[in-house]
């Protein structure tokens, strides 16, 4: 099998235009056309796990993490991230990033959390804006199912958890070609009077490509008559963060207790108690001080993240537990996530789980 059909895979799940602007997701080091020898999946890419693809012969790593972050001017070996890129290009390695990708996903990263933390009812915290467009185009009415069937197999019709959204109009189309026209419809300089359907659609934007690309290979017309625009609704199927509630209220402390076993940690950082059960929990994996507003906004009684400064602290306003667990911590599931999903996908392909531990920080 290709890497680049792994990538494939990969990114009909999670597609790289989930990802923020800021990010730095895909392949970001080897060649996507050689055959894949094995798959690594961690949350980091270290030299040791360089070293654990080379012993288990992987060719090709998928890291939750970016090695790549910022560019890089130069591969002299001089840094970390220098040394883990070339020795990967020396063994013929290949890294792929998924980050924000899969953040974004609404069965993502932060949706695990959630479901590590039991948490009923989950939704996406901050939907995303701007990811939605509408399709609207004419058919001769004896062709639209077929590319309504086309359409279909690409997700096109899917918004959340429903399937075959669509919405057509019956109605009559006129043309006339000129010298220059190229139909099978029509003689040049004759009226045509024919049943058409106009056929209207809201599609998640990474899809767009795909339904032109349908439209192009199944219309019969030589000049498409298609609109594609952007809508203002909110996107309930793609955002940061996820919340959810507990089946069972919980003091603080004994919430507290649940998320260091649940999340396997010894410590949480947090905000003042409040007196009053938790039912209502928001969580954002990774950094996640930009969504402390979201979180009250909602009315959630603890927000768990990771990364939050000193003065983050002082946003509470007795409204809300703020609880931060650590990055490495938050984001610790991600590998079995990427894991579980390819292992379903590939059935007869060596997908392995790092055993390296990545996590840089350490506690005294």
């Amino acid at each position: 099998m290709k890497i680049k059909k792994i990538i494939t895979i990969l990114e009909q799940w999670a597609p790289l235009s989930y990802a923020e602007e800021f990010d730095n997701v895909g392949l970001l080091v080897g060649n996507k056309n050689l055959d894949c020898t094995g798959l690594l999946i961690t949350i980091d890419t270290t030299e040791a796990i360089i070293e654990e693809a080379i012993e288990k012969k992987c060719n090709l790593i998928v890291s939750f993490h970016p090695i790549i972050f910022s560019g890089l001017k130069k591969l002299t070996g001089k840094n970390y991230v220098e040394k883990i890129v070339v020795k990967a290009i020396e063994n013929k390695i290949a890294v792929y990033s998924i980050h924000t990708a899969l953040d974004n996903h609404k069965f993502g990263v932060s949706y695990k959390i959630g479901e590590k933390l039991g948490l009923l009812n989950q939704k996406i915290l901050i939907p995303k804006n701007n990811t939605l467009k509408k399709l609207s185009v004419l058919t001769p009415e004896n062709k639209c199912e077929e590319i309504l069937n086309a359409l279909y197999l690409i997700g096109a019709e899917e918004i959340g958890d429903y399937e075959n959204c669509i919405f057509t109009i019956s109605g009559t189309g006129t043309f006339m070609g000129n010298n220059k026209s190229n139909s099978s419809f029509s003689l040049r300089h004759k009226k045509i009077i024919a049943p058409e359907k106009q056929i209207n659609m809201i599609f998640n934007n990474n899809i767009k490509n795909k339904i032109i690309k349908v439209l192009e290979e199944l219309h019969p017309y030589d000049k498409i008559r298609y609109e594609i625009y952007s809508i203002d609704d909110i996107n309930q199927d793609i955002g940061m963060g996820s919340i959810g509630e507990l089946k069972n209220p919980l003091d603080s402390i004994k919430f507290m207790e649940l998320v260091k076993y649940k999340m396997k940690t010894k410590l949480i950082k947090h905000s003042e108690l409040l007196h009053k059960k938790v039912v209502k929990v928001a969580v954002l994996g990774g950094s996640g001080s930009f969504a402390i507003e979201n979180a009250i906004l909602e009315n959630a009684d603890v927000y768990i993240t990771s990364d939050l400064k000193y003065h983050d602290f002082f946003k509470t306003e007795n409204k809300i537990i703020l609880m931060d667990i650590g990055h490495y911590e938050s984001e610790q599931f991600t590998k079995n996530l990427i894991y579980e999903y390819l292992t379903k996908k590939l059935t007869n392909f060596a997908c392995i789980l790092s055993q390296v531990q990545t996590n840089p920080i350490k506690y005294f």
